[in-house]
């Protein structure tokens, strides 16, 4: 059962003097919907597993990976006889690297991995995945650099194999490691500038293109247009003020970059699949959605 659940938020109790915890869950028993702000992996060992989003069901089968990231409401379905692997993480602590952003912008808030759809990274996953248990069961002073280690390779494959799927560049061989790097800058300074006024034409001059080839060049990188870039982090930053019960809806609105707030709300909804209010009630444990 899910031991602290205020509302549909989770609060995770991680191993002691540690930022995760892990388990080896047997139990037939759903966990109703709910969601935290932490990482959590799932991976069936025995039979199948079924991991419910946006009213999407996702039958896991034996060996097959999900990775479920912060602030993902979801709802877990398990059968009558079946073990996984659950394992939750606190990933905020790495959010200083700047690649966690564009990490984020590519993939989805459930990221399901198989070895049909990542067979090369599937497998390599997989064994971080054993050696974590093995490290999570020696309980040696160095558990969290031993563990949060594996959590970066991990996080590293998706990424190469995330952009290995992906378009790249179209440009020649010799210039793809200057743009990738250029793009990098432009996706950090995005994410600190996101509640400034920008704009695609002073964004694009940073980085040395006309808009035009920006526009292109960028969704070629991110997956996503400048703006659905640009609001993804803004509503990233609303969702940090609003946890803050001191601050108004209207004042996130206005610090987020937003000019109005029907437009703030209207953003927020498309991406969260909620309103700021409603999102601020769940953080508090009131929420109530009819």
């Amino acid at each position: 059962m899910i031991e602290n659940l205020k509302g549909i938020y989770e609060t995770v109790n991680f191993k002691e003097n540690a930022s995760f915890r892990l388990y080896l869950n047997d139990e037939p028993e759903n966990y109703p919907t709910h969601w935290h702000n932490i990482l959590e992996i799932i991976m069936p060992l025995e039979n199948a597993y079924t991991v419910n989003s946006c009213n999407r069901d996702i039958v896991l089968n034996e060996n097959d990976i999900i990775f479920i990231w912060p602030c993902c409401i979801h709802t877990l379905f398990a059968p009558e006889h079946g073990k996984r692997l659950i394992f939750q993480a606190d990933i905020s602590v790495l959010n200083q690297i700047k690649q966690m952003v564009l990490l984020h912008t590519q993939l989805t808030p459930l990221t399901i991995v198989t070895p049909d759809n990542y067979p090369d990274a599937h497998p390599l996953i997989q064994k971080y995945l054993m050696e974590i248990i093995s490290e999570y069961e020696k309980d040696s002073p160095y558990i969290d650099l031993s563990i949060y280690g594996k959590i970066l390779e991990i996080l590293s494959l998706l990424a190469q194999n995330t952009n290995e799927m992906t378009e790249q560049f179209n440009v020649a061989a010799n210039k793809q490691q200057e743009y990738t790097e250029k793009f990098m800058y432009i996706c950090e300074y995005i994410r600190q500038h996101c509640s400034e006024d920008l704009c695609l034409d002073d964004v694009a001059a940073l980085a040395g293109f006309s808009k035009y080839h920006f526009s292109r060049l960028f969704k070629q990188f991110t997956g996503v247009s400048f703006y659905k870039y640009l609001n993804q982090q803004r509503i990233s930053f609303a969702e940090k003020q609003l946890a803050d019960a001191n601050n108004s809806i209207t004042d996130v609105a206005i610090n987020s970059g937003f000019s109005s707030m029907s437009s703030f709300i209207r953003m927020f909804k498309l991406i969260k699949n909620c309103t700021p209010t409603e999102f601020r009630n769940m953080h508090n444990g009131t929420f109530r959605k009819i």
